[in-house]
């Protein structure tokens, strides 16, 4: 029987990489005054923001760098300041732009509050997470909040362990078959997948044969859990 329910934070309760996808739409118009190739600054973003995380870790402030980084060597230098502090209002837009609830979020989450343990899972930056945790209105709902750095088997395993979670009465739900999937399966636990319309390309895998459910929307989870 499950008895404790965590919730991914980003694309799963807020929408979140939409926004990243609108700020490299504007990443991608900048460069393409220095004739940059639309491809290749996607390629070389990825590749910049990949490389990046083990010194920024996820969240905007490393993909702010990440773009400023890309940006000098597609131009060898070139770029100006001008450009370079229209990045940083890029990423400042991005941090303070308003925490949009995904569809179906705040009924569903109230409607198992109470009834079942709730976690909130997410990953990224502290500050970030934190304030739109905060913005949300949903932090009162969840009986402990988990921010960390990378969601692994690793990490999975001692948040359990801490709140004295057994694996088998334990059910994530989230947009990531990376991060919020296939390490839950891994420690024993379930998991549900609410795919999100953008997913960013170092999140995409290859979602496994069996042992998890998949929904639509957060609409599906009570009928769910309710024949579980």
């Amino acid at each position: 029987m499950i008895d404790t329910i965590a919730f991914d934070g980003d694309d799963t309760l807020w929408h979140n990489e939409s926004l990243f996808s609108m700020t490299q739409d504007r990443f991608r118009a900048l460069l393409a005054n220095h004739l940059a190739d639309p491809a290749d600054i996607d390629r070389r973003l990825l590749q910049a923001e990949r490389e990046n995380l083990r010194v920024y870790g996820y969240g905007i402030k490393g993909f702010v760098l990440s773009m400023i980084e890309t940006a000098v060597d597609l131009t060898d230098g070139r770029i100006g300041g001008r450009d370079i502090q229209s990045l940083v209002e890029f990423g400042k837009a991005m941090l303070e732009h308003p925490v949009d609830l995904l569809d179906g979020v705040q009924e569903v989450v109230e409607g198992l509050s109470g009834r079942y343990r709730l976690l909130l899972v997410t990953k990224g930056d502290l500050f970030d997470q934190e304030s739109k945790i905060a913005r949300s209105g949903l932090a009162g709902r969840f009986d402990a909040i988990e921010i960390v750095s990378e969601k692994d088997p690793a990490t999975y395993r001692r948040l359990l362990d801490r709140h004295g979670v057994d694996p088998v009465r334990f059910v994530m739900v989230g947009n990531s078959v990376r991060s919020d999937i296939l390490p839950v399966l891994a420690v024993g636990g379930h998991a549900v997948h609410v795919p999100y319309h953008v997913t960013w390309a170092h999140e995409v895998a290859e979602p496994p044969a069996e042992n998890y459910r998949r929904i639509d929307s957060l609409h599906g989870l009570p009928p769910l859990l309710a024949a579980w």
